[in-house]
């Protein structure tokens, strides 16, 4: 079982999607980190010695921000946007779209399960 940035990555995957478990690597940067780190991609967990799990490591340690770190760092820019009362704060806020989607019949995931309106009846002629 292979530890990176305490985050235990699955031992049977390759390393370039094991890589992505971490929070804040994606396809991209883990396929970065490969390369720097000079392993394969294609190679699994499993398959690697210490020496080339040390250099992950040092490689994510000195080159990226993940996992606690990054979540703290957004968390504390949400928090500043919220603060300085701007648009982007306000949204926050008020749990809705930030960056400009349509809020009229959209934005489900954010707003949450829609609400029927009771007391709305057809009047018979």
């Amino acid at each position: 079982m292979a530890r990176i940035a305490g985050v235990n990555i699955p031992t049977n995957k390759k390393v370039g999607v094991a890589l992505t478990y971490i929070y804040g690597i994606g396809d991209l940067s883990s396929s970065k980190i490969c390369r720097q780190a000079s392993i394969d991609g294609n190679k699994r967990v499993h398959e690697l010695t210490d020496g080339e799990i040390i250099k992950l490591r040092e490689v994510i340690d000195s080159n990226y921000k993940v996992e606690g770190d990054l979540r703290r760092e957004i968390s504390t820019n949400i928090k500043n946007l919220i603060d300085i009362k701007c648009y982007r704060g306000t949204r926050h806020i008020r749990r809705l779209p930030v960056r400009g989607q349509r809020t009229h019949t959209n934005a489900r995931t954010r707003k949450g399960k829609a609400i029927a309106i009771a007391g709305k009846k057809k009047v018979a002629k």
